[in-house]
């Protein structure tokens, strides 16, 4: 069994804690508090048989005075899912600065990032088109995905196509677990091995 640390990132009031609590409790909830600091979640995936993943995700405020503790986090993650509100112009031009901000940090490690719109449900305030989103993700050479914790759009499989870019970063060497980084933690006592990774 592998475990995945993934990070959450993007603006206040984009929808992290929202996106994270449809996809790991199965409910929306219209008026979530906003995230002070850091808050921790954990989904078990499998991602083909007898290959299972914890995901461990850290939810970061995006206020700037609580980046000297969320930049912390970055470091020791494997991924990191960037998330923008389609209704809010502003968040999506924050997207390069959250990227390079990260990058700065935690090099020489890699980390897998996701492109995320979220509230794709509010289609008549969208202020962000979908091309200029795919043109972003394809400039940062990352995927992109829009999705809505309201109506759970696209919840699942964005979180699978993170999941599975690891995994893929993996097997190619891109990431490569050591003892100095805690971004991704192989826990054989709790599985079996995959074979391709033995």
């Amino acid at each position: 069994m592998y475990q995945f640390r993934v990070i959450m990132l993007g603006d206040s009031t984009v929808g992290k804690s929202s996106l994270l609590r449809c996809y790991t409790e199965g409910v929306f909830l219209d008026a979530v508090n906003q995230t002070v600091g850091v808050d921790f979640y954990v989904q078990f995936v499998e991602l083909e048989p007898r290959l299972r993943v914890k995901l461990q995700f850290w939810d970061t405020a995006g206020q700037e005075r609580f980046r000297s503790v969320t930049r912390s986090y970055y470091r020791n993650s494997a991924g990191g899912m960037l998330l923008f509100d389609l209704t809010n112009r502003a968040s999506f031009e924050s997207v390069r600065q959250w990227h390079r901000e990260v990058t700065d940090t935690v090099q020489p490690f890699s980390i897998i990032f996701l492109l995320v719109g979220h509230k794709s449900d509010l289609a008549g305030q969208r202020r962000v088109g979908r091309k200029e989103a795919e043109k972003l993700a394809a400039s940062l050479g990352i995927q992109y995905i829009e999705t809505s914790a309201k109506d759970a759009s696209n919840v699942v499989q964005a979180f699978q196509m993170l999941t599975v870019a690891i995994y893929q970063a993996l097997l190619t060497g891109r990431l490569a677990p050591t003892e100095a980084w805690a971004g991704v933690k192989r826990t054989a006592s709790l599985g079996p091995q995959h074979p391709a990774l033995v």
